[in-house]
């Protein structure tokens, strides 16, 4: 770019042409009339050079130029180190502190740039296109793996701590994030804000393919988790194209997940309904941000202290290696078991069960659970050769001491079913059960939450307040509504892990002054120079000088 500028200033040039050999570049040159014979036997790889001047002598005089033109240092770029590292190892060396590398090579190249930025554990802004589908979920899964983002491929957009990194506006701090797919859209929200008087936290780009079906939201998830759990962050907006419904449903119970305002505009979806607890819904860019400016300030200005969790959360012993966050859920009631699954959907990814609505979720063991559990007790495997756990507690006693040792297990759930043919005193064992298992989880320094849905009358014959009073006194959490009861268990189990799970990133981070590696154009360290971040650009050339068989050799090299 700063080549075909450099060339088009020049005395007698009346047209220039700077573009890789590509097809569509080829085009374009065709429509400017700067083709010719030796541009279209150009490869993808080959730079082309094309001057159109006003007479012979003015365009031998151009093509004397580009030498110095290439060579010359760009004056965006001043105040940089002189030395320019050849290495992303070199760069790390001389910036250290980078939290970020900041890719634009050409497609062909990136997705083996921003895998060796991940090796040295950096954050990628990667706003190259033409990169792979298959390359940028290997990216993103990786990136997951280490708790680090991918914003991208083709990702244009982002504010972090203050600073834009590609193409962003200036707008004031505040306490509105956003995570965007577009980046043009997040630009449009984030100005918007900016005008109507609010300001912005972080602006999170994902790169366009994020939210479909092959990429599965792994940058949005992150990015809402991130905001989630930023403190200065107290409204989220999410925007984007509509996003495959396998996602949307995904990222709708996410958000739903999520104790702050969160605004979504997935562009032409239609919600079926306007708003739904924290989550508003809305039709356009301008209508998020007018929402999102009206809820910061109503956030900002409320003196009222966010309401206590219903239930006290549960809590390891300090430097625990496994602190407790999954729930059990031990049932009689094969219906009451089913709707609880149901409910949680909404909360949890997943939850391992005998009796799932999803075959994926099926329990390897019925008698093992597996990170969150709901166990059907009334299942025929438990109730070959002895009696209905509504008649019998005995298996119920002894899971609830197997929950209880458990150091990941945080909350127990449980059904007490009153009635005629029940149980005719069902209290009077469980409570002893129940109180054990706290007693169990408290001697290993944690706490552990019992919280029972009892189902029956005050004419049943178990006496239903006895039944209450002596659940209650044994530390456990009663509801006679089964829906109150799983929704406050969802509540509560959401909340005690990232709600991206095992892909969350430290949001420290984001509070942290943003120094990054650059690695492509230019014009970004000018840009983030201009911004106060500390920047090394990196004086990149294509691997094995372009040469893809050797490129590749030294890739596997690397990766081993």
């Amino acid at each position: 770019m700063q080549l075909q500028r450099g060339l088009a200033t020049l005395p007698g040039v009346e047209d220039a042409g700077v573009v890789m050999g590509t097809d569509a570049n080829k085009d374009l040159l065709a429509q400017s009339g700067l083709a010719s014979d030796n541009t279209q036997s150009a490869r993808a790889d080959d730079l082309i050079i094309v001057i159109r001047a006003d007479s012979e002598p003015n365009a031998q005089a151009a093509i004397g130029q580009i030498d110095t033109l290439l060579t010359r240092r760009s004056s965006a770029t001043e105040g940089a180190d002189d030395y320019r590292p050849k290495t992303l190892a070199a760069a790390t060396k001389q910036l250290p502190e980078a939290q970020w590398v900041l890719v634009s090579t050409p497609g062909r190249y990136a997705a083996e740039v921003a895998r060796e930025a991940l090796r040295f554990d950096k954050h990628v802004f990667l706003y190259s296109d033409n990169v792979s589908v298959e390359d940028e979920v290997a990216l993103k899964q990786s990136a997951a793996e280490k708790g680090l983002l991918v914003m991208g491929p083709d990702c244009g957009t982002a504010i972090v701590n203050g600073v834009g990194l590609g193409f962003a506006n200036r707008v004031r701090r505040g306490n509105i994030g956003v995570v965007g797919a577009s980046g043009t859209g997040l630009q449009q929200v984030t100005a918007r804000i900016h005008q109507l008087g609010g300001g912005i936290t972080h602006a999170l780009g994902t790169g366009g393919r994020d939210l479909s079906e092959q990429v599965g939201a792994i940058t949005a998830k992150q990015s809402l988790d991130l905001l989630a759990r930023d403190e200065a962050t107290e409204v989220i907006v999410l925007i984007s194209k509509p996003p495959a419904e396998s996602v949307i449903d995904e990222l709708l119970r996410i958000a739903y997940c999520v104790n702050k305002p969160v605004i979504i505009d997935f562009i032409g979806y239609h919600p079926p309904e306007p708003q739904r607890n924290n989550v508003y819904f809305v039709k356009t860019l301008d209508e998020a941000a007018a929402l999102a400016v009206e809820l910061a300030a109503f956030e900002a200005s409320d003196p009222t202290p966010p309401p206590a969790t219903r239930y006290p959360p549960p809590a390891g012993a300090p430097g625990a290696l496994h602190p407790p966050k999954y729930l059990r859920g031990l049932f009689s009631g094969g219906t009451l078991a089913y709707e609880a699954q149901l409910i949680l959907q909404e909360y949890l990814p997943r939850v391992y069960t005998n009796a799932p609505l999803d075959k994926r979720f099926q329990l390897e063991k019925a008698t093992v659970s597996q990170e969150h559990t709901i166990v059907d007790l009334g299942e025929d495997e438990f109730t070959v050769g002895r009696l209905h756990p509504m008649l019998d507690n005995e298996l119920r006693i002894q899971r609830l001491a197997q929950e209880a040792a458990d150091p990941e297990t945080a909350v127990i759930l449980l059904d007490v079913v009153l009635g005629d043919g029940a149980h005719p005193d069902p209290a009077s064992e469980l409570a002893p059960a129940i109180a054990q298992a706290i007693t169990i989880a408290k001697e290993a320094g944690r706490h552990l939450e019992v919280i029972a849905v009892v189902v029956g009358t005050d004419e049943d014959p178990q006496d239903l307040a006895m039944q209450i009073a002596q659940l209650e006194d044994a530390g456990a959490q009663v509801e006679q509504n089964n829906e109150v009861a799983v929704r406050c268990v969802g509540e509560l189990v959401s909340g005690l892990q990232p709600i991206a799970g095992d892909s969350s990133v430290d949001p420290t981070f984001l509070q942290q002054p943003l120094a990054a590696i650059n690695i492509g154009l230019e014009s970004f360290t000018a840009s983030l120079l201009a911004q106060g971040a500390e920047m090394v650009q990196v004086d990149w050339r294509p691997p094995a000088g372009g040469n893809e068989r050797l490129a590749g050799i030294l890739a596997r090299m690397k990766g081993g």
